[in-house]
């Protein structure tokens, strides 16, 4: 799917889009996670181009070796040549085994070490922590790095880990179109390359191993309401529509 007729001025809208909230809200700063994975350095990017001061961070936390050569190579690249950004490294492999380790106080209660869902999700909340920190510390925000996809069609996205954000620049492109987005900035073709991954599972399984489709169907799915995806789509849309939806909540 691809919507965009010039990528050009979709930069320039995007760059302008942020700098008009940052200035408006008298914010001092972006963070951003850099996983080394083509959604994060598409908005990376985009957020070194606001000359704003930047702050790229690096999370590795029982990441494989690929995904942490090209975060570390894609945010150096980002410090060396953008005066206003600034790398940030935050291992977190000990303190996450530290406080998976503490759930074993739990004498015969196995399923709170052994759910690999839940240990994924803490692995994504960790990271959510760690961003807000530094947001915190700086007086930033948080810039989200999901898709029209994750965000809006599949809820693919951990509540309160990566989808905890302040502002979503690239929540409204296809897949498809942050690639092509990622092409047109000039992104490392390591990672344009790259299967797409969340990086919170031991093996190697991609996104689309995850949901069962590839993005190219889940566009057409969303975008046309057929196709070989509009089952996935649907079941997942319905599945995780409380992290899309607001809280439910009492009123009197």
């Amino acid at each position: 799917m691809n919507r965009i007729e010039d990528y050009k001025e979709l930069e320039s809208r995007i760059v302008t889009w942020i700098t008009d909230y940052v200035n408006k809200n008298n914010l001092r700063g972006l963070v951003i996670g850099v996983s080394g994975g083509i959604d994060s350095a598409v908005v990376s990017t985009l957020c070194a181009k606001t000359g704003l001061p930047t702050y790229v961070m690096t999370m590795p936390l029982h990441s494989s070796s690929k995904n942490d050569e090209l975060s570390d190579a894609y945010s150096n690249y980002l410090e060396d040549n953008y005066d206003n950004v600034t790398k940030i490294h935050v291992p977190l492999t000990e303190v996450y085994d530290q406080l998976i380790s503490t759930f074993n106080f739990w004498v015969g209660q196995d399923e709170f070490t052994n759910n690999d869902l839940a240990n994924a999700n803490t692995k994504s909340r960790m990271r959510m922590v760690s961003l807000y920190q530094i947001a915190g510390s700086v007086g930033g925000i948080v810039v989200g790095t999901g898709n029209k996809v994750e965000d809006y069609g599949v809820g693919f996205y951990t509540k309160y880990g990566d989808g905890g954000v302040d502002i979503a620049p690239i929540a409204d492109l296809y897949k498809t179109e942050v690639w092509e987005l990622g092409k047109h900035l000039g992104v490392d073709q390591r990672i344009i390359n790259a299967p797409p991954t969340d990086g919170l599972w031991d093996d190697s399984r991609t996104d689309e191993d995850q949901l069962g489709a590839s993005y190219a169907d889940l566009e057409h799915a969303m975008e046309y309401g057929n196709g070989p995806a509009v089952r996935i789509l649907h079941d997942y849309n319905t599945k995780n529509k409380h992290k899309m939806n607001p809280i439910p909540t009492f009123k009197l």
